[in-house]
């Protein structure tokens, strides 16, 4: 495979539009396994899915080209699944299971498109909202944060010379490369990549996991990116988020209701998936009381008050620690596991690191911090 030269496709982006989203398979693994479940258990349960930055003093309106933004939010919406995609969707093992999505799903993705959205600024940000079917808006989620986090990571290169690109990306790539080199001497290790919505950009992601396969070989266990693991022949990652909890306990009518819908979603998600795909990455302040309902912070607003939407976060942008609080919230499975006395598989998830525009990852610190504070934007859920 041809190693693209990030630079200077930096460098050459003057063309009319250059795409962030190219693909509908350039997203997390999880959102497709879970809009399997959502499409045969809630089919027509209408859902509002909000993008909202809570960093406020990281003016988004005023860095981003509204033009743009809708330019690219536009072109999200022309993409469809190629006949290349379902197949490798219908014929690939996923965690050793063959025809992990059914005939009748794949079937229905060959007509899909995203939803339309509603762009509004406020108060020197800008607020996304996607309404329709949830079977629909929950494939905004990773789209739309890929392109806010690549669109101003672009402003903050733009007017940048060409060499002075080449040695930023020279430098990101060498500091990369010194953690592989470090990592390597772990015995046991087993590291994944998580860093989707979170990226610098769609190629440096690309070069980061195809740089860390050569470099680590079987201890990169794979990628939650379905499209680069397509491509690079590595396995796609992941299970469920807390969006299914979340709003199942916005659809709650009584606190019966509501103590029971993350068991539900987990009856459902083992009807689905006949038992397989039981793996949790649970908050360490996660508990279980003693009659076997949730608590934790992941549920608190719901569980508080019910006249409030179901809300689930995920960061724009890394922060220290973020893959533990955000790549994976409490799952219900970890609560299950807990009330059964079942053991937990706890997923391993690389450190994450600052990104203030210049390119980073889950798995690199950012080689340019001089450009401002990294983006905190909250992906919020509301069903009605």
């Amino acid at each position: 495979m041809a190693v693209t030269d990030i630079a200077s496709r930096t460098y050459n982006h003057g063309w009319r539009l250059d795409p962030i989203v190219r693909s509908l398979l350039d997203t997390d693994f999880y959102k497709l396994l879970m809009l399997q479940m959502i499409r045969e258990f809630y089919p027509d349960q209408r859902v509002t899915f909000s993008v909202i930055n809570r960093t406020k003093q990281v003016r988004l309106a005023e860095i981003i080209d509204e033009s743009e933004l809708r330019a690219q939010l536009d072109h999200a919406r022309t993409i469809r699944f190629t006949k290349k995609e379902l197949i490798w969707l219908a014929g690939n093992t996923f965690y050793g299971k063959t025809q992990m999505f059914s005939p009748d799903f794949i079937n229905w993705l060959s007509n899909f498109r995203l939803p339309e959205y509603e762009l509004n600024k406020v108060d020197g940000q800008y607020e996304l909202h996607f309404h329709g079917p949830w079977t629909h808006t929950t494939m905004w989620e990773i789209p739309a944060l890929a392109i806010m986090n690549e669109l101003r990571s672009r402003q903050a290169t733009k007017g940048q010379g060409r060499f002075v690109l080449d040695v930023l990306y020279a430098r990101a790539k060498a500091k990369l490369w010194s953690k592989v080199e470090r990592l390597r001497k772990l015995e046991g290790l087993r590291l994944s990549d998580f860093g989707t919505r979170r990226r610098h950009g769609h190629l440096w992601q690309r070069w980061c996991v195809e740089a860390v396969k050569e470099g680590l070989g079987p201890s990169f266990t794979g990628t939650s990116n379905v499209l680069l693991a397509m491509d690079n022949d590595l396995e796609a990652i992941g299970t469920n988020a807390h969006e299914l909890p979340m709003v199942a306990a916005a659809l709650a009518n009584s606190d019966e209701e509501l103590r029971w819908a993350p068991y539900r979603i987990l009856d459902q998600w083992r009807h689905t998936y006949g038992g397989n795909l039981l793996i949790a990455a649970p908050r360490r302040s996660c508990a279980t009381r003693r009659n076997g309902s949730p608590t934790g912070p992941a549920f608190a607003p719901t569980a508080r008050r019910r006249s409030q939407p179901a809300r689930t976060s995920s960061n724009g942008g890394s922060r220290r620690a973020a893959i533990p609080r955000t790549s994976f919230s409490c799952s219900p499975t970890a609560w299950m596991s807990a009330r059964s006395r079942r053991p937990i598989a706890i997923l391993p998830a690389a450190s994450a690191s600052r990104s203030a525009g210049a390119p980073t990852s889950p798995m690199i610190s950012s080689a340019a911090r001089r450009t401002g504070r990294p983006i905190s934007i909250r992906s919020r859920w509301s069903a009605r």
